[in-house]
């Protein structure tokens, strides 16, 4: 009998400390949690949309909201701004509907302990340059590679060279954000894919058959960019969105798509920019690599 009521209030107490360890690693990592980005980050058209300033595109389930909600951070502020690119880290950027979204930075301080930023696919025109001239150009060679030939000048691919000239803005910015915020965490998180690694689905990505391969390219030549300034700054690391997001492509059936494709709906997400459930898949990503 003796034995039995210890064996049990063993057990008891091991419940309490299993369940006061679960408490503990639930609570609280992080203090003051600040997103910085572009549309990719902000999650246009994504419900719910904040208001400051509405046309930041600024949802409440992009994936620093899901991000802050599942660490359940102090404190969260999040910056993030459609359109923006490595300049509006450090000045403020105009936005539809007469709104200014102040210098991104600007939201840091002394005591932020976590950063994420998602930038870099705006800067020299890139991301806005593929989807306004790519789909255009597919019914001049539907099976070719009309728009890498377009992009392509005196044997240079411009878009390819135009990631060369943003890396040293992102390192720029990674200095910036360690000298305002010096104890911060800092997570340069990558860009999810957009094509297949095989396959085509001109009805939704309208680009060339041949096409599909450069733009993998492209999109991993961005993200290598931006793992390499993270590794340069040597005090800020790269999360892998692209390798994870294999499946979650815009092409990708039955609501496994992370990416919208050419038709944006006012009300689910932008035209070639993440759905709720990519803006989920992207937070799962991170916490991950934070754990």
């Amino acid at each position: 009998m003796r034995m039995t009521r210890l064996l049990a209030v063993v057990a008891s107490a091991a419940t309490l400390l299993a369940t006061a360890a679960t408490a503990t690693s639930a609570a609280p990592r992080f203090e003051h949690y600040v997103a910085l980005g572009d549309s990719y980050t902000s999650g246009p058209f994504i419900p719910i949309q904040r208001t400051n300033p509405l046309g930041c595109g600024r949802s409440t389930a992009n994936y620093p909201s899901v991000l802050a909600a599942a660490l359940q951070v102090s404190e969260f502020t999040d910056v993030s701004c459609g359109a923006a690119d490595t300049t509006n880290m450090t000045l403020p950027q105009p936005v539809p509907f007469n709104g200014t979204n102040p210098p991104q930075l600007d939201a840091l301080r002394a005591g932020t302990d976590l950063v994420t930023i998602g930038i870099g696919g705006n800067d020299f025109s890139v991301f806005g340059t593929v989807i306004s001239t790519c789909p255009d150009l597919r019914a001049s060679d539907p099976t070719g590679n009309p728009c890498q030939r377009h992009v392509t000048a005196d044997g240079v691919d411009t878009i390819a060279a135009a990631f060369e000239k943003t890396r040293p803005r992102v390192e720029a910015v990674l200095a910036a954000i360690h000298q305002r915020s010096p104890h911060a965490r800092v997570l340069v998180v990558g860009y999810p894919r957009i094509t297949p690694s095989s396959g085509t689905c001109p009805d939704i990505l309208p680009f060339a058959d041949g096409d599909y391969a450069w733009l993998q390219q492209v999109q991993q030549a961005m993200n290598r960019m931006l793992e390499n300034a993270a590794g340069a700054d040597g005090n800020a690391t790269y999360v892998d969105t692209f390798g994870p997001s294999e499946g979650h492509d815009a092409c990708a059936s039955g609501g496994a798509a992370w990416i919208n494709g050419r038709t944006g709906n006012f009300f689910v997400a932008a035209a070639y920019h993440p759905f709720k459930q990519g803006m989920a898949g992207v937070a799962a990503v991170v916490r991950r690599h934070l754990t």
